[in-house]
């Protein structure tokens, strides 16, 4: 999913490495049952590589990442939407290791936890309330969130595009959701940014206008109390008017490059 700002990057001169989080990757929970056709009722029961990994477990990995990639020049964290809790985590345990934190409408969580936002009026807006039928099984014995990216249902199909991706084209909607993995782990963490050590890094935010799944109102709310918490170092805000996964289109990876290279200290 980051290949495209991956390659803009290169082109700017800049290494980048995308992370896999525990259980991801090649270590995700692909299945038999996931393929066309589709056996939903052993897709629905088929034991999950993710059971029991946890938001900590991510929080290591990435600390590990960094501590190997900081021989070689400035880390530059990036993350977008759900793994923005373990940019608050990693922030948190190493911030002499890092050069700036960039949150790309991701959660960043300054005075409540994920779940507590979950329960506020910002995320009452969120289209992904309107996204039914995605999820598939049962949560607590697969130890997952386990999600049918391929339905074909059109009702889901329309919901999910509108959330994610309302300004992409069918095709690039359906490869958007090719690049989806069916498991993710229960665990959202329940760390706060520590004004301490977090607070002390860089940190930019970049603001996606046309966002349906994070709606605008909970990045700025986000923003807001995170600035509050740390007004000696506010974030650096930007602004790109896509959808929640579309700052990897080709109309608007170009902006989003742009802005990433503004921060990257000269080495």
């Amino acid at each position: 999913m980051w290949a495209s700002l991956q390659r803009e990057l290169a082109l700017r001169g800049h290494r980048s490495l995308a992370v896999d989080l525990p259980g991801h990757g090649r270590g995700a929970g692909f299945t038999a049952a996931y393929q066309a056709p589709q056996d939903l009722v052993a897709f629905a029961t088929a034991p999950s590589p993710l059971a029991g990994v946890t938001y900590a477990e991510g929080v290591e990995h990435v600390i590990d990442t960094v501590r190997r990639v900081r021989a070689y020049g400035p880390v530059i964290l990036v993350g977008a939407s759900r793994g923005g809790v373990v940019l608050n985590g990693v922030g948190n345990a190493i911030p002499d290791l890092l050069d700036r934190i960039v949150y790309i409408s991701a959660w960043c969580c300054a005075e409540k936890t994920v779940a507590q936002y979950l329960l506020g009026p910002e995320w009452a807006a969120s289209a992904l309330n309107e996204v039914h039928g995605l999820m598939i099984g049962d949560p607590a014995a697969l130890g997952a969130v386990r999600m049918n990216w391929r339905s074909a249902d059109p009702e889901l199909l329309t919901a999910l595009k509108r959330a994610l991706l309302a300004d992409g084209t069918d095709q690039q909607f359906l490869g958007f959701l090719s690049s989806c993995e069916p498991d993710d782990i229960l665990d959202f963490g329940a760390d706060l940014v520590d004004p301490d050590t977090w607070g002390r890094v860089p940190h930019s935010y970049l603001r996606l206008t046309e966002d349906l799944a994070m709606p605008l109102a909970l990045q700025d709310l986000l923003i807001e109390r995170a600035d509050a918490m740390t007004p000696d170092n506010p974030f650096d805000v930007h602004s790109v008017a896509c959808s929640h996964a579309g700052f990897a289109l080709p109309q608007h990876v170009g902006k989003v490059a742009a802005i990433l290279d503004g921060v990257i200290p000269a080495r």
